[in-house]
């Protein structure tokens, strides 16, 4: 016989069933979640129209509806549209809605990105917002603050909700800077009451 024998293991008390259901729920919400960051950087990402045809502006007389008389995609512009498309689906990043300006090159930019999008993606919705003034400046200042109250309702989560497909003219208006044919800045109304403005990154 042990002159010395072991003490009784303790009984540890077993934690509540709610609350180990509450920590396997957790754990397996976390991949989730670490998808919706990833998703996108800011509410909105906007974008200035891909690559057209040579040219600055539309030609003299052209009409709003009449794509033809209009400066247009280029054939390089439009595969830029469709693989940016491509590239927020491969990202995870699925906008909550598509808008654009009416303009053509435009409107063609934002449905080839929605094509690259895939199944799911939102319908195109036209922003008059989002039209050009380069023509009429007088447009500029209701447009660039239809836009930031836009903006300051969709907050400034990490989460994509809205591509906005529009003009170099608006965008400077909107976010002091510019950017080249196809590329796109992440935008987030600041709690500060600042806008917030980020390089996308393809």
């Amino acid at each position: 016989m042990n002159p010395h024998p072991l003490p009784p293991r303790p009984v540890l008390p077993r934690p509540p069933r709610r609350r180990v259901l509450q920590a396997a729920a957790a754990l397996l919400a976390a991949p989730a979640l670490a998808v919706r960051a990833q998703a996108g950087e800011a509410p909105v990402l906007v974008l200035r129209h891909a690559v057209t045809e040579p040219g600055v502006g539309d030609p003299p007389g052209y009409v709003l509806d009449r794509c033809e008389t209009q400066r247009n995609l280029s054939a390089e512009g439009r595969a830029q549209a469709l693989a940016l498309g491509q590239r927020l689906a491969q990202r995870g990043a699925r906008p909550q809605a598509l808008r654009s300006s009416r303009w053509c090159r435009c409107l063609d930019t934002a449905r080839l990105l929605a094509q690259g999008l895939g199944a799911g993606a939102p319908a195109l919705q036209p922003l008059p917002a989002l039209d050009s003034f380069f023509d009429a400046r007088d447009r500029e200042p209701a447009q660039t603050a239809a836009l930031r109250e836009r903006l300051r309702a969709l907050g400034d989560g990490p989460v994509l909700r809205e591509v906005w497909v529009t003009h170099q003219v608006n965008i400077t208006a909107l976010a002091g800077t510019t950017v080249g044919m196809g590329q796109a800045l992440w935008l987030a109304w600041r709690r500060d009451g600042t806008l917030q403005a980020r390089p996308f990154a393809a």
